[in-house]
């Protein structure tokens, strides 16, 4: 790791301690409206609060979204987050309304920043909702809204309402939102809505031009792999190389295509056909035209999870409880105590017959 990229990590650091100190007291306590009603059918204006410019994070955005959506069918909803992959993920959420794109770099566009964060302001909401409970800026910027409800939580409000094996990320802020319309009497629902890119068919068919051209046998369905991921998540290749090959032997009649990643790497040499694009709704289009994806946590994990796809993800450093893939038949696997053969098990299982559903 470079001198530079240490010390921007020694400053995101400081900022985070920075912002958890002036937000840690920040909670739903203190900003619920005792008295107000909520008729889900006269909600109009919702923000999502998700400053946050990683994919992963903000495809995890995205059952929220759905379920704010489902619950309130007239209303529009914006959002408020970093950088520019919001229109791309939400670009078919027809109730999407107004993306507010913070700088990726608050610190070298602080003007920037401050103007579009002071533009909350100028708009009133009827329902403000943090995206994730543990982050201080969205805490902030929930609190700073104009709006009447602010649904903000914290991570011990969130584990009240969970199990304690349950505290996925994408799912916290959904029972918060649940537990909050409770108070007003609306009814809790059951399913938790699944990460999802909403593709349109025009996509999945261009998709599946691009799986067609890779595959070695036409007739035959396809898996696809990601071998890359960032820092210590990323596996070596003497992981991959000798699993690549247990793969093919166990499933010689799929087609197995390598999904690249941007720095155009591959774990396993580039043996198999491989697909390289840096427009995230494509690589959605063409794991959807795949069986099953297999890769380390990632935000390419998450993207297939989001493409409705039945995906394995392999965890060995990050908390596999809060980011493990929960739709479509997917799974997850914790490869410090699993061996190769029981990830095989767990895809074998996973692809008798799998129906996809979308919730």
């Amino acid at each position: 790791m470079n001198q530079r990229k240490k010390f921007l990590k020694r400053i995101n650091v400081y900022k985070r301690k920075f912002m958890h100190a002036i937000t840690k007291n920040i909670s739903n306590t203190k900003v619920s409206k005792k008295g107000d009603s909520i008729n889900v059918n006269e909600i109009k204006n919702i923000l999502i609060c998700r400053p946050n410019h990683r994919l992963g994070n903000q495809l995890l955005t995205s059952p929220l979204v759905k379920e704010v959506i489902s619950t309130f069918p007239n209303c529009k909803v914006d959002l408020i987050v970093n950088g520019d992959l919001s229109p791309i993920i939400f670009k078919n959420y027809n109730n999407v309304d107004k993306i507010i794109q913070l700088p990726k770099r608050p610190f070298k566009y602080p003007l920037q920043y401050i103007k579009r964060c002071m533009s909350l302001r100028k708009k009133n909401y009827d329902i403000a909702i943090n995206g994730v409970s543990d982050s201080s800026s969205g805490r902030l910027f929930t609190l700073l809204s104009s709006s009447r409800h602010k649904i903000i939580g914290n991570p011990d409000e969130n584990k009240r309402l969970i199990h304690k094996t349950e505290n996925h990320i994408a799912k916290e802020q959904i029972y918060l939102l649940r537990e909050y319309l409770t108070l007003f009497g609306n009814k809790s629902k059951e399913v938790i809505p699944s990460l999802d890119i909403k593709l349109d068919p025009a996509e999945i068919n261009h998709g599946k031009k691009i799986v067609d051209k890779l595959a070695t046998n036409k007739k035959n369905k396809s898996i696809s792999i990601f071998t890359y991921a960032t820092d210590e998540k990323c596996y070596s290749e003497s992981w991959w190389l000798p699993f690549y090959e247990k793969l093919k032997a166990e499933f010689n009649e799929y087609n197995i295509l390598e999904i690249l990643p941007v720095e155009n790497v591959s774990q396993i040499q580039f043996k198999a056909p491989s697909f390289y694009s840096k427009d995230i709704r494509e690589i959605a289009a063409v794991i959807a035209n795949t069986e099953i994806f297999i890769g380390a946590d990632s935000g390419i994990m998450h993207l297939a999870s989001a493409s409705q796809t039945t995906t394995i993800g392999l965890f060995s450093v990050s908390d596999i409880k809060r980011y493990y893939p929960y739709s479509n038949n997917s799974t997850a696997v914790n490869t410090n105590i699993e061996s190769t053969e029981d990830i095989i098990k767990k895809i074998k299982n996973s692809l008798n017959p799998v129906k996809k559903l979308a919730v």
